[in-house]
């Protein structure tokens, strides 16, 4: 890793930063338009209301990503994150603008029709940082073989440095999905 690369992910990420913390100026416009319904913030409505945003995560994060690795957006886009062949911790939020966009409606394209705490909404992106940055922190968590659902951090960085498999967040069940179809 070289200073030159810790800068341009620098940069990238903070320009993604205030467009991920922006992202709430229209989830709290709907909420305040009653187009969103919003649940009491008990410790299950909180906690069920983190995992669904998680999961809903992997699928919105798959679908974004997979498009992001067309060639019209590999090219013009999506290249600034695989800038970082070995990804880093400075590499999580190094994104263009317009892929920051995308990748922060997560809340905002699943809380109209589903009903959530406004806690588990304003807390979702605490987990979704803490799984982001064990998956670019470049260590390999769990033994390391098999399927455990702990190699996620090794699945991304054959992501950065292949480019061809493990679209998915944290998790691979949208890739294995989508090879059983193809299959």
């Amino acid at each position: 890793m070289t200073l030159p690369q810790i800068r341009f992910e620098i940069k990238h990420s903070l320009l993604s930063i205030v467009i991920f913390g922006l992202s709430v100026i229209p989830i709290i416009y709907l909420i305040r338009a009653d187009n969103i319904s919003l649940l009491p913030n008990t410790a299950f409505n909180i906690i069920l209301g983190i995992i669904i945003l998680t999961l809903w995560n992997e699928i919105h994060f798959y679908l974004v990503h997979r498009m992001m690795h067309s060639k019209f957006f590999m090219k013009r886009v999506h290249y600034i994150h695989h800038r970082s062949i070995t990804p880093t911790v400075y590499s999580v939020y190094s994104f263009h603008w317009l892929e920051a966009v995308l990748l922060s409606t997560v809340p905002l394209t699943i809380a109209p029709f589903i009903p959530f705490s406004i806690m588990a909404i304003f807390i979702y992106p605490l987990a979704s940082i803490l799984l982001n940055y064990a998956g670019h922190c470049n260590y390999r968590f769990g033994h390391g073989k098999g399927e455990s659902w702990m190699l996620f951090g090794t699945w991304h960085n054959q992501h950065h440095s292949k480019a061809r498999k493990n679209y998915g967040f944290a998790l691979n069940f949208m890739d294995k999905l989508f090879q059983k179809l193809k299959s």
